[in-house]
């Protein structure tokens, strides 16, 4: 398959999991994992440069959780990463 198609497909399919998630929807691919929107609860925070206490709302978030089968994969398959390495 062409870079190009690739890419095309990649950019329809983030597309579609955004729109599914500003709607509500989460998106569920078997042996992937999850994206969900996580709700965040309202609390108090610090305005650091006025030091004075500020309300953040609640509000929700995106989130990716990885199904076990991906997560076993990694883990049996990655032995180092590239950071990792020594340089020469």
């Amino acid at each position: 398959m062409p870079k190009v198609d690739v890419l095309v497909a990649l950019e329809m399919f983030f597309k579609e999991v955004k729109s599914s998630l500003s709607e509500g929807e989460n998106v569920y691919i078997r042996g992937f994992g999850s994206f969900v929107i996580k709700k965040r609860a309202r609390k108090i925070g610090r305005h650091i440069k006025r030091n004075e206490a500020i309300e953040i709302p609640e509000h929700y978030i995106p989130s990716f959780k990885p199904a076990k089968v991906f997560v076993e994969q990694v883990k049996g398959n990655v032995t180092a990463l590239p950071e990792d390495e020594p340089s020469k």
